[in-house]
């Protein structure tokens, strides 16, 4: 009986070879498409792109965050014409309310980050009231580092969140 379920067992294992062979022969038929080939590339898109009414971080389009630098509360010269440009839609819409929320990197504790996150909004709310903004118009929240908007562990995603947003109410 042993030689005969040898047998059978070396007829099996003989079709399973033969069925996974044919199994991995080439195809002819197959097409090849090269680096060269046009059909590889696919059709040309255009790259301009329209708005959808988003910004940069959480702020209302179409103004602009303000970035702060590391453990800084103060508006650094280049986000200057940033802040400006919140000032002129502003200016231009009269009956916009805005919200400014202060917000910080995960670095630092909880507390401290609340504490900056509202100095940078209160900040940036003094800067707009002297260019001629209504203070009414403006309140102020300290997010801290509570609504993270990167989070990885390096310098560009702590700079993308040490930022103001300017959100419309």
């Amino acid at each position: 009986m042993t030689t005969k379920n040898n047998l059978c067992y070396g007829i099996l294992l003989c079709c399973i070879f033969l069925l996974l062979s044919a199994c991995s022969g080439k195809k002819e038929n197959a097409a090849i498409i090269t680096p060269e080939d046009p059909a590889a590339i696919g059709k040309e898109e255009s790259l301009v792109s329209s708005s959808i009414g988003i910004m940069e971080g959480r702020t209302t389009g179409p103004m602009l965050p303000v970035y702060f630098s590391f453990d800084s509360y103060s508006i650094r010269d280049d986000q200057v014409p940033r802040i400006k440009v919140n000032a002129d839609f502003l200016k231009d819409k009269q009956d916009v309310k805005i919200r400014i929320e202060g917000n910080c990197d995960p670095r630092g504790t909880r507390e401290y980050n609340l504490a900056l996150g509202e100095k940078r909004a209160q900040g940036a709310k003094k800067f707009l009231i002297n260019l001629g903004i209504d203070a009414e118009r403006i309140s102020t929240v300290s997010l801290g580092e509570e609504k993270i908007l990167l989070h990885g562990h390096d310098e560009l995603s702590w700079a993308q969140n040490r930022r103001d947003d300017f959100i419309i109410e």
